[in-house]
């Protein structure tokens, strides 16, 4: 096997197209599961059982299956429903949603590490609930758990190739198409190996960074 530059070369324009899906995957399919968790929390948090028991079991079925499987059904079966949306837009949604039972977890617990005198405090000054909320809780709240929300989105670069199956041409995608077009494979998998591996470290870094700031 001889390393060959030339299809390195005739690679990265495809490679860039590929780094851009990704990365746009990645930030929708994170700002999604960043409010959608918030959400699921809140409402788990309601005194209605009306609410939170639908709430509970649609978050556990949805961290329970597979993402694979849920990629699958959200592309091939909604059709058949009479609801089409881009495959792109399609896995974003199913990223999005299955991270965001996950990211639930994380507001729950950054919602019961905020000290029990906050609330107490609130309710003395006779602060409406929803202001109690949004002026309180949540700043303190969000503000402990971001390094922990920062580590899924690590989570969900990882799992963007899955989006290939649906025929999301991000970075796997795209050497998976040239490979088959050049009957070449070293060269192309291993520039998206090195990419992850290099945007992974950037964002720890970047975690790391803002983790220590945060503790200060």
């Amino acid at each position: 096997m001889k390393w060959d530059w030339n299809a390195v070369s005739d690679f990265m324009p495809q490679f860039w197209q590929g780094l851009l899906v990704t990365l746009e995957a990645v930030a929708l399919g994170s700002l999604l599961s960043f409010t959608l968790g918030l959400v699921w929390t809140l409402l788990m948090r309601t005194p209605s059982r009306w609410v939170r028991w639908p709430v509970g079991v649609v978050t556990e079925f949805v961290r329970n299956t597979p993402l694979l499987v849920q990629l699958f059904f959200l592309f091939y079966v909604l059709p058949e429903w009479g609801l089409t949306f881009s495959a792109l837009a399609t896995g974003v949604f199913a990223i999005g949603l299955h991270y965001s039972t996950y990211t639930m977890q994380v507001y729950r617990a950054g919602i019961e590490a905020v000290p029990v005198g906050q609330w107490e405090a609130a309710t003395a000054l006779n602060l409406p609930r929803r202001r109690t909320w949004t002026a309180v809780i949540l700043p303190q709240a969000i503000r402990r758990v971001i390094p922990a929300l920062g580590n899924y989105v690590i989570s969900m670069l990882k799992d963007t190739p899955m989006l290939m199956v649906i025929t999301v041409l991000d970075m796997l995608g795209r050497a998976r198409l040239f490979s088959q077009q050049h009957f070449q494979f070293t060269e192309p998998l291993t520039v998206i190996g090195v990419a992850f591996i290099v945007i992974s470290y950037l964002a720890s870094l970047l975690l790391r960074a803002l983790e220590r700031r945060l503790v200060r």
